[in-house]
């Protein structure tokens, strides 16, 4: 039986999932057993699957056969360092998933991040880069992420406001 904080991150992908299938009327699924299969020291399990493959376990999702660009990872927690932001502190949690999630990106990627957290809500982190790539967020905060530059932390609303077909668009052909 899995622990409660697995299975509330299980629950929140589910619900990601459903959501972007319904949002962009395509098939959204969770991975099977999610928790970096191809990712951190399990990246050499990649060289013996197929491109599909890999997408298939690339991050929390599995997205739609065209959606080749897609990364993302869903946090779901009960508690979060927001105060650092005001002291441009670094944040180990979030510097760990950030990691996280570009240790499997390949280039050209979306690269994502979804957060919820309990009784505050929820927030979406993007690399800048995609900023100039016509994404916008006219109300964020930035954090600089020790590895993998800076990072635009939004929330969920404001990204959906803003990005919805951006999103869509460089999850098909990539971030060039």
């Amino acid at each position: 039986m899995p622990s409660k904080s697995k299975a509330k991150g299980s629950s929140y992908e589910r619900d990601l999932a459903k959501f972007l299938s319904e949002k962009y009327n395509g098939s959204f699924v969770r991975v099977p057993n999610s928790g970096a299969y191809i990712g951190g020291s399990n990246f050499h399990r990649a060289t013996n699957l197929s491109e599909g493959q890999v997408r298939g376990f690339k991050g929390d999702i599995i997205p739609p056969d065209n959606w080749k660009y897609f990364n993302c990872e869903c946090k779901n927690y009960a508690d979060f360092p927001f105060h650092h932001f005001l002291h441009n502190k670094k944040i180990p949690l979030l510097e760990g998933w950030i990691n996280q999630t570009m240790d499997i990106a390949e280039e050209n990627d979306v690269n994502i991040l979804f957060m919820k957290f309990s009784r505050k809500g929820t927030y979406v982190a993007f690399q800048e880069i995609l900023l100039n790539k016509g994404w916008r967020s006219p109300i964020h905060v930035k954090y600089n992420s020790e590895k993998y530059g800076t990072w635009i932390v939004t929330s969920t609303e404001e990204f959906w406001l803003y990005n919805t077909e951006r999103f869509e668009y460089h999850c098909i052909d990539g971030v060039k």
